[in-house]
């Protein structure tokens, strides 16, 4: 494996799922909260509001990094508040690229549970309310089986933005081999140093995953 031990090579593969699945959990429970308040909501704002929650799909992944270099290094609030609760600095930890990866799959995630929660009929909503049910039961029983397909593929899409997710990563978290390098950033550093087959390596290993993921997520559209 050109020099590398089994276990260098599967370390950005492993922290690569260990960061998407962490990012992809936390931003699929914080865009179903957000999303389903914003899909029928009506305020002053509005647009604002969802505009800056969409800024990080359009913004280029290294100035994302940099915004949160600066919201989070030593020198901000943040940061020193971390640093006093934890002991370390947030940047350039593992966590500092789960934050990354939040930040940048949220828009997506975000934008398809919207999509489908305002794909739920209203009137199957209100005649559960005429029936008793509580608005958490609407949600529970109602929404969420109706929206079900819409929130497998946000959570999906998600995951796989934070597999592939490098600039935003690479500002805040670093390429530190076996503690913050992940498929993308080793790629990156395997193809600076000329070392092809290793890329290839990695990039086969991030094709097959994301693969996997687009044909479960076809799957579970045509089921």
């Amino acid at each position: 494996m050109s020099g590398l031990s089994q276990e260098q090579f599967l370390a950005p593969i492993v922290l690569s799922l260990q960061v998407s699945l962490l990012s992809s959990v936390f931003v699929f429970f914080t865009a179903v909260a957000v999303a389903k308040g914003m899909s029928r909501a009506r305020f002053p704002g509005k647009t604002v509001v969802e505009t800056l929650l969409l800024l990080p799909l359009v913004l280029p992944p290294t100035v994302v990094g940099f915004v949160l270099l600066l919201g989070l290094g030593r020198r901000s609030w943040l940061g020193r508040m971390a640093e006093w609760l934890f002991d370390q600095t947030i940047v350039f930890t593992w966590q500092a690229a789960v934050i990354a990866a939040c930040v940048v799959a949220f828009p997506l995630v975000y934008q398809t549970m919207k999509t489908g929660f305002a794909s739920v009929d209203p009137d199957l909503e209100d005649a559960a309310r005429s029936m008793g049910g509580g608005e958490w039961q609407v949600f529970r029983y109602i929404t969420l089986p109706l929206a079900r397909r819409a929130l497998v593929t946000a959570f999906v899409l998600g995951f796989a933005r934070g597999l592939g997710e490098f600039g935003a990563t690479l500002m805040i978290a670093g390429n530190i081999p076996g503690r913050t390098q992940t498929v993308p950033t080793a790629i990156y550093v395997a193809v600076e140093s000329g070392n092809m087959t290793l890329a290839w390596l990695w990039t086969g290993s991030i094709i097959v995953i994301s693969y996997a993921l687009l044909l479960f997520v076809s799957w579970k559209k045509d089921g």
